[in-house]
């Protein structure tokens, strides 16, 4: 259950961050606008390009966080609801088991056979 809120938080993430893009381009728009007067307004101007700057800056961390997250994930390194960890060192635990297993037939076949003669 943890693992569905964790995800529907971080879809949640994304969400947020696909809004201020798109605020982010209607600023350009408002600033292409303004841009396209004969007679501009510098002062509207220069707010626009600090908030556009602003904006740009907040969803570049929002989206490095998200793939620091995603590399996390993918490479199997350590992360909040992760079982890919556990999952590996469980079939890693199977494989020496069934090399154990051959190995001990090995010796138990060696055994019989110097018994035999």
């Amino acid at each position: 259950m943890a693992t569905y809120s964790l995800a529907n938080e971080r879809l949640r993430a994304l969400e947020d961050i696909e809004r201020e893009i798109g605020a982010i381009l209607q600023n350009a728009g408002t600033v292409i606008l303004e841009l396209s007067k004969e007679k501009t307004n510098e002062r509207l101007l220069d707010r626009q390009a600090a908030a556009f700057t602003a904006s740009v800056q907040h969803v570049e961390a929002e989206l490095s966080g998200q793939i620091r997250y995603l590399t996390q994930v993918a490479t199997g390194q350590p992360h909040e609801g992760s079982s890919y960890s556990s999952r590996k060192d469980c079939q890693m635990a199977l494989k020496r088991v069934d090399y154990a297993r051959l190995k001990l037939s090995d010796v138990a076949r060696t055994c019989e056979q110097m018994l035999e003669n």
